[in-house]
């Protein structure tokens, strides 16, 4: 039985193929980035969400594959966006994006290697 570990998630989770086709959102993707009475964006291109400089950026990272991860604050709401390619085996398949909203306090905590 296939599970779907994110849609129950509370992290925005987005996958586009290389083409940027939108392939998948979970239930807080769609709440994130769906405006009340629109259509679900599900085969859309995600270059057409985004404006400049995002569209170029996103575009890039289509062609040329690697991790962007930043934070961004609107509304007063933070969030931590991080972007990745994912693969279908060995072979590039696209990238995905979780956004989650962060704490105003985030206690960071540093591990020592066991001796």
């Amino acid at each position: 039985m296939k599970r779907d570990y994110f849609e129950g998630a509370d992290v925005a989770v987005t996958v586009c193929a290389k083409d940027g086709t939108i392939l998948d959102m979970n239930a807080k993707s769609r709440k994130t980035f769906l405006k009340p009475g629109q259509p679900d964006i599900l085969g859309a291109n995600v270059l057409d969400c985004h404006p400049e400089p995002a569209r170029s950026l996103l575009a890039d990272m289509l062609a040329h594959p690697r991790t962007n991860v930043y934070t961004v604050e609107k509304e007063g709401v933070k969030k931590l966006i991080f972007q990745c390619p994912w693969y279908d085996g060995d072979d590039y398949a696209g990238f995905m994006e979780l956004s989650m909203v962060l704490p105003e306090v985030i206690p960071h905590r540093v591990r020592k290697p066991k001796a």
